[in-house]
Formats: C-alpha cells, structure tokens, sequence
C-alpha cells in the first residue's frame, strides 16, 4: 500500500529529532505502510474472527462510569479493561466472562519483527472507533514490564494522532496514521502521552461500514528471571 501523503514524518518513518521530551523523543518509530492491501485484510480477518469470540463492548471511566467513545475487546492471554473500578489487566471478557481468544499468529509475526524484545506480547487491546470516537492524551502505564514496547497497527479510516513527551503538558505534535500503518513506542517514548483528535472518514474503504480498529500490543509482565 502506498504511505499516505499526508503522513507528517520523513520517508525514513522517522520523526526529525526533537527536544527532550518534546514530540515523542527517542524511541518512536512510525512505519507508513507497513502493511500492504492483502496483509490488512488478512489482519482484519482475523480481527473479525476476535470479535465472533470477544464481541465489542463498550468501556467506561473509573470512579464516574462515563462511557468511553471507543468499544473495545482483547485478545491474547490478558486484556486491558476499564471500568468503574479502575483501569487493570484481566483474563477474561468482562461481559462474556470468557477466556480472552490468542494473539493471532500474524500479529505475533509483526511483534517480533517490530518490538525488538526478546519476550512474547501477553495482550493485545483492540479499539473501534466510530466516525465521532477519540482518544484523550494518556500514558500506556498500566503494564509493570516498561523494557518492553508498545506496538500499535491501524486498519479503515484514518486518523489524526497526537503525541508528546512524558508530562501531560509537554509540547505535542500531529499526524495522519492510515490503514496499514505501525507506531511503535519504546525507549524514552515508551511513557509519551498520546491519543487520537478524530477520524477521517472514507480514508480508506477496508471497512465497509466505515471506521478505524487499532491493535495495540503490550508485555504486561516482567519476564522470569
């Protein structure tokens, strides 16, 4: 697939250096286009599938139980949840009450071919937004393994990504992720606040009833010693 034109980073997939903490800083790696046309619809087959196991459901903030904009579900052999009683990783389907199904073996390939870690991803958090969804700037702190990355794949509709540096006030910067997009988030970046403005809608059709699914993978976990 031909990286979107409106991709706000260089040819390289790189940020241009940045001040400390500004923009992400060491350790963002974005990959416009890392998947082509036939590997997005085979990733979104499966994702499909997922969702037969662990439907979508509908999260909400802690403490007030405000919904977010976003439904979600896991999969892999923990799933990041959020509910009144706070943000944590979990086994299980919190509606269905069943097991979280596997990472699919696709996605565990992009995993070892992106995180450069030694150690298997425990979750993967799959987000749908509709066309009026967002994601407010937050941290991907919830996780006791910070060696490990954060991988982040994009499928439908683009969106606009916002990014800054460790503290909620720190400088941020935009970008348009599109369908078959990589972000991955390790090193100094790994705790960079982030979150999505909106959706493009139409950008492109891989989903024929619109919106954009976004996989993130994370090692919860320290591994063994």
């Amino acid at each position: 697939m031909t990286p979107d034109k409106a991709h706000a980073v260089p040819a390289s997939g790189r940020f241009p250096s940045a001040p400390r903490g500004a923009g992400g800083g060491t350790g963002l790696r974005i990959i416009p286009g890392y998947l082509d046309r036939a590997a997005q619809e085979r990733l979104l087959a499966a994702v499909r599938e997922i969702f037969a196991t662990a439907p979508l459901y509908a999260p909400r903030m802690p403490k007030s139980g405000r919904p977010l904009s976003v439904r979600m579900t896991n999969c892999g052999t923990l799933g990041w949840i959020t509910d009144i009683a706070g943000y944590r990783y979990e086994p299980c389907h919190p509606e269905t009450g069943a097991p979280w199904p596997p990472i699919p073996p696709q996605v565990l390939e992009i995993w070892r071919e992106l995180a450069g870690y030694p150690h298997p991803p425990e979750a993967c958090l799959i987000n749908f937004y509709g066309p009026n969804a967002r994601m407010g700037l937050h941290q991907d702190r919830d996780e006791e393994d910070m060696a490990a990355p954060v991988v982040s794949l994009s499928l439908g509709d683009s969106c606009v990504f916002r990014i800054g540096g460790t503290r909620r006030n720190d400088p941020t910067r935009t970008l348009r992720l599109a369908s078959g997009d990589a972000v991955v988030l390790g090193g100094e970046a790994r705790l960079a606040f982030h979150g999505v403005d909106r959706i493009i809608p139409g950008t492109p059709i891989l989903l024929p009833e619109g919106g954009r699914i976004n996989l993130t993978l994370r090692r919860v976990k320290r591994p063994p010693m």
